[in-house]
């Protein structure tokens, strides 16, 4: 915990993939108005690319994450972490469990990206591209609900689209027909009526150039990253804002 005047401690939960976590701690130190080393906030990344498969716990044929993740959590909080972040959207299906085992608060990726929607009065529809675990687990769907904005999914071939983007990312091995297979998937999600896209994988940003994207493309990472920044703020009495 941190006395007070002192920046806080961040943690960032991550491994799941590792490349997604670099990104976001890249999107974090971009998005933080800094001129020099000592202006950026202090943070402590747990990265376990071990953590069982979300998609596969989700859908009950995998190993639950939620001990590994339990462990990440408590080992970010007996570093002195003050909150956290997980950079995984799957992974947030687990968070109330891990909550109950490990006393550490978390911002939630889902949360912060649903509100940023809800106060875009242009947005009604939003294409969602997320893991079948974020899918199955229905987190962007009633988050965005909540806030009166309606979920677009992809259908069964467009899903696998979508998934095979998000492994290839992971294995390293995207190419230009995952790519071009995504943005058409954006396409038919335009043509369903929705407003915007939501990256709502890690890696979904990774593989899809928001100028292809048949709808502007939204990254939770950065709406995240920009939170962060504003807890941090407020835990410190700052004027820090986000860039």
């Amino acid at each position: 915990m941190e006395h007070a005047g002192e920046t806080p401690l961040v943690g960032i939960l991550g491994g799941m993939g590792p490349a997604a976590t670099v990104d976001f701690y890249s999107k974090l130190v971009a998005a933080t108005p800094a001129t020099r080393d000592q202006d950026h906030l202090k943070v402590m990344i747990w990265s376990d690319p071990s953590v069982p498969d979300r998609s596969m716990a989700i859908s009950g044929e995998g190993e639950s994450p939620v001990p590994a993740l339990s462990r990440g959590a408590q080992a970010l909080k007996d570093a002195g972490a003050d909150f956290y972040v997980v950079t995984c959207n799957g992974a947030h299906a687990f968070l109330p469990e891990v909550r109950e085992r490990v006393d550490l608060e978390y911002l939630s990726i889902v949360d912060v990206a649903a509100e940023h929607l809800g106060s875009l009065p242009h947005v009604k529809k939003a294409g969602v591209l997320a893991t079948n675990a974020t899918i199955t687990a229905q987190l962007y769907q009633r988050g965005l609900r909540a806030v009166g904005v309606d979920p677009v999914l992809p259908g069964v071939e467009d899903q696998r689209t979508v998934m095979e983007a998000i492994y290839a990312v992971k294995s390293g091995t995207l190419g230009p027909t995952e790519r071009r297979a995504l943005i058409q998937v954006t396409e038919w999600m335009a043509a369903q009526g929705a407003d915007i896209v939501l990256g709502a994988c890690t890696e979904i940003p990774l593989a899809l150039d928001p100028q292809e994207s048949a709808r502007p493309l939204i990254d939770p990472a950065v709406l995240l990253a920009n939170r962060v920044i504003h807890e941090a703020s407020s835990r410190t009495g700052s004027e820090m804002e986000a860039f």
